[in-house]
């Protein structure tokens, strides 16, 4: 009996370690599942961390060139109106100025029409003193504005600046030499207020006929120099 008893606590004993040894092998592999379990949370915490980090610089990028377009934007804006600022200063006037010249021209006619040479009474000679400073007073205000003439006569035809109303021969000068002023030119600062009408100088038909043929016959210029051919 005893025998039995020995042997029955014996393996009770062993079920016992048995058991412990499981228990702490469960532990153990607990433990390392856990470890394991936070290795990874952290791994994905700082994953994340790098991605929002990434996230944000992206759109910290976005808002820099955001701002520096905006900015360059608004600097582009202010050159404008401050070019628009100027131009309306300077050609805000230009129907006004346009409209002036028309009695300028008539004034100018009036003076050009009266003879020199001929005598007049006083009153004819004070009333041209008093159209001769009156038209002093208007160029005069004409040239504060920016307004000024067009050099026109003698020069070369400029379209930009001349409008060709007529076509004059003339041997003594080349073909497009502005000859004749019908009406005043004016600019406006850097801009043509209004064209000078003008008559260009051309070559006599009969001349330009025979340059033509010596161009097309150049032997018989020869024939005439040597004329025993």
């Amino acid at each position: 009996m005893e025998k039995d008893k020995l042997k029955t606590d014996e393996e009770i004993n062993e079920n016992n370690e048995s058991e412990n040894i499981e228990e702490i092998n469960e532990d153990s592999t607990n433990e390392s599942s856990l470890e394991n379990n936070q290795e990874n949370e952290e791994s994905l915490e700082e994953d994340t961390k790098e991605t929002e980090e990434d996230i944000l610089r992206e759109e910290v990028k976005i808002l820099k060139e955001e701002k520096i377009r905006v900015l360059a934007e608004m600097e582009n804006l202010r050159k404008r109106f401050d070019r628009e600022k100027i131009d309306s200063i300077k050609y805000g006037s230009v129907n006004f100025a346009r409209e002036i010249l028309s009695p300028s021209d008539n004034l100018d006619r009036a003076l050009t029409s009266i003879n020199e040479e001929e005598e007049h009474p006083q009153s004819i000679k004070n009333l041209i003193q008093g159209l001769l400073m009156v038209k002093k007073e208007l160029t005069t205000a004409l040239e504060k504005n920016g307004i000024t003439k067009i050099e026109a006569l003698n020069k070369k035809f400029d379209p930009n600046l001349h409008q060709a109303m007529m076509e004059i021969e003339n041997h003594d000068l080349e073909e497009g030499v502005v000859i004749q002023e019908i009406q005043t030119g004016y600019m406006m600062h850097d801009r043509l207020l209004r064209p000078a009408m003008v008559g260009v100088s051309k070559k006599p038909q009969k001349l330009n006929e025979v340059n033509v043929d010596k161009d097309l016959n150049p032997d018989n210029e020869d024939r005439e120099k040597d004329p025993k051919n």
